[in-house]
């Protein structure tokens, strides 16, 4: 029977690859901001049995142009379980004639380590075409043998932004007698068409436009639609697991993959002793996390069972590294050695929402964290940065669900929601104003939640760095002099804090014997493209409130006039606020931007843009002092 359906392949991949790979034969729609067109795709699964399962790929793309180079790479991983064989790639010109072929012997061999992992058995074998005229065309072909049946792939039209598809086809043959199941996630640009006969199932997307990146485009995972698999029984690297629901999956996962790396070794032991824990709950767990990041560093290793089981918690006590699956399982260790129970919980770090269907259980995610339980709310830990505070999730990880994992199986469990107003940027500044044009300011900033994560990257520059970044920053001031002081990482509390002095030139403009200055000089307005029609839905993926109170004083000699009308207004994407008053002979100028997370329609962009242009027009508001 295997025979036949392989014959059965064999004739189809002839019947759909025998074809007219001319760029004039690639409809016009499809040319439409596309640096590649993929011409063909072709994924044909066959699982023979719980541990068995070969897959032959075929993939054809052509080249429009320099900007579509990244795709005439071809690239083919593999590792000790998965062996690849009769590899073939053919490159075509304009016209459709054969130009060139290559083999596998053309491929150089390297380790496969993306994330510049130190340890990982994962190899890739890379070739690089070259071509001296576009458009060209690339067909490639091969075919992979593997015991690991838990990737069966998921099927999605395409991976990256200016990249068409004509035709692609993914099909499954199951001969092994298990249960998979299937989840259809159809999208806008494209919805797969289906059939099924038997043990064979095949799926198919044509005629995909590409897509160009627009201002807040949601992430690609949002706009693609894509079929997913997943099979009731697998092996992963020999080890046979079970995805019939997420609880068995959950004690396979735990005992097979956690369990056993997870041992509390005398020196273990002893590390958590002399630490003297004391306090509540909480206390302890921040005793132990800020220990734990004290004595180690963040590195990837992608190395046994497929790279999602964590290095032994005694080795990363020994060598003082790990990758987040290393140390979020050697703080769970510490945890356990201290009578504290905790979950080791995979997520979906991205800046558009993913999350776990709870209906469809299947090895995925892409990072993991740690959750505490206590009286009151979880405590969660990012594990693998020095300088992330205690209980503190980037934005990335909000918003969303993990699989936490323990010995009775899963709990899906939702991590927190930034309110706009718990990712916030407080200051507070003192700016004179001189008769020249020029200011002096004195200001403090405070940063907290999603904001708090976008300053952690000052704590990894030097000093001359700091002032260059911040003099960026603030680039609408023309900065003469500027020095930074106090700043400080809060990991007691997620805060980060700094003062703020400089000298700026030409803030004040003059009319007559009076002048004019706006009332925001630390916040430059943010544009957006809406020249053409907006294509895409769009999201603000990060919540946010800044706070400004700012005092200003008038040059010696000068006074404040007429002052702004107050102005105050909200829509769905948020709301802005800016008040005047006097306070002696000081302006105090407060501002409030507030901007809610959500994914909204392409019909609501302007809208947006309308929101955001009335924000930076307030900003930008003239204020009037008069010579006396």
């Amino acid at each position: 029977m295997i025979k036949i359906y392989q014959l059965f392949f064999a004739v189809l991949s002839t019947w759909c690859f025998a074809q007219n790979y001319a760029v004039n034969s690639i409809p016009e729609n499809l040319l439409v901001n596309a640096n590649a067109v993929i011409r063909e795709h072709s994924e044909d699964y066959i699982l023979k049995s719980v541990n068995e399962m070969t897959i032959k790929e075929t993939h054809v793309v052509t080249i429009m142009s320099a900007a579509g180079d990244r795709h005439s790479t071809v690239s083919i991983p593999y590792n000790p379980t998965t062996k690849v064989n009769n590899i073939k790639v053919e490159m075509f010109d304009a016209s459709g004639k054969l130009d060139k072929t290559f083999a596998k012997k053309d491929f150089a061999d390297y380790t496969n380590n993306p994330s510049a992992g130190l340890y990982t058995d994962d190899r890739i074998l890379i070739l690089r075409t070259i071509s001296t005229k576009y458009p060209f065309t690339l067909k490639t072909s091969y075919e992979t043998n593997t015991s690991n049946t838990v990737y069966l792939s998921n099927f999605s039209p395409i991976n990256g932004y200016n990249l068409a598809l004509e035709k692609s086809n993914f099909s499954i043959v199951n001969n092994s007698g298990i249960s998979i199941r299937i989840k259809i996630n159809d999208k806008p640009i494209g919805k797969v068409l289906e059939s099924k006969e038997g043990n064979v199932w095949k799926y198919s997307y044509q005629n995909i436009t590409a897509i160009s990146p627009e201002d807040l485009s949601p992430s690609l995972n949002y706009l693609v639609p894509k079929v997913e698999f997943s099979p009731e029984k697998f092996t992963l690297e020999g080890r046979q697991g079970d995805l019939t629901d997420w609880n068995s999956f959950g004690k396979w996962y735990f005992n097979d993959l956690i369990s056993p790396v997870s041992q509390i070794t005398p020196e273990i032991s002893a590390e958590v002793a002399a630490l003297n824990l004391s306090g509540s709950t909480s206390e302890k767990v921040k005793t132990l996390y800020q220990y734990m990041q004290n004595k180690t560093r963040y590195v990837l290793i992608a190395m046994g069972i497929g790279g999602w089981q964590p290095m032994p918690a005694s080795e990363v006590a020994k060598k003082g590294y790990g990758d987040c699956k290393a140390l979020t399982n050697y703080m769970r260790t510490l945890l356990t050695a201290a009578g504290i129970p905790s979950y080791y919980s995979v997520i979906y770090n991205d800046d558009s929402v993913i999350s776990f269907d709870k209906d469809f259980p299947k090895l995925s995610g892409n990072h993991v964290i740690l959750m505490v339980p206590t009286e009151k709310n979880p405590i969660w830990l990012e594990n693998t940065s020095q300088r992330f505070a205690f209980n503190h999730l980037s934005y990335s990880s909000h918003n969303r669900n993990v699989l936490a994992v323990d010995e009775n199986g899963i709990k899906i469990i939702d991590t927190p929601t930034y309110k706009p107003e718990e990712s916030k940027e407080l200051m507070v500044a003192k700016v004179q104003l001189a008769e020249d044009g020029s200011i002096t300011s004195n200001a403090n900033f405070q940063f907290t939640g999603g904001q708090y994560d976008t300053n952690l990257g000052l704590f990894s520059l030097k000093s001359d760095e700091i002032k260059e970044a911040l003099k960026n920053r603030h680039y609408n001031l023309q900065i003469d002099q500027i020095a930074v002081q106090n700043l400080s990482n809060n990991r007691d509390h997620a805060t980060i804090s700094y003062d703020l002095n400089l000298k700026a030139k030409g803030f004040s403009k003059k009319l007559g014997n009076d002048l004019f200055f706006p009332a925001m000089p630390f916040y430059p307005a943010v544009t957006f493209t809406t020249n053409t029609e907006r294509v895409l839905p769009f999201e603000t993926s990060f919540p946010f409130q800044d706070d400004y109170e700012i005092e200003f004083s008038a040059p010696f000699g000068y006074q404040f006039t007429d002052l702004p009308e107050t102005s105050d207004f909200s829509t769905e994407f948020g709301s802005y606020s800016l008040a005047y008053k006097m306070n002696g002979d000081k302006l105090m100028v407060r501002r409030i931007l507030t901007i809610k997370k959500g994914i909204y329609p392409k019909e609501k962009f302007k809208d947006y843009v309308e929101f955001r242009k009335k924000t930076a027009t307030k900003d930008n508001t003239k204020i009037l002092i008069s010579k006396i």
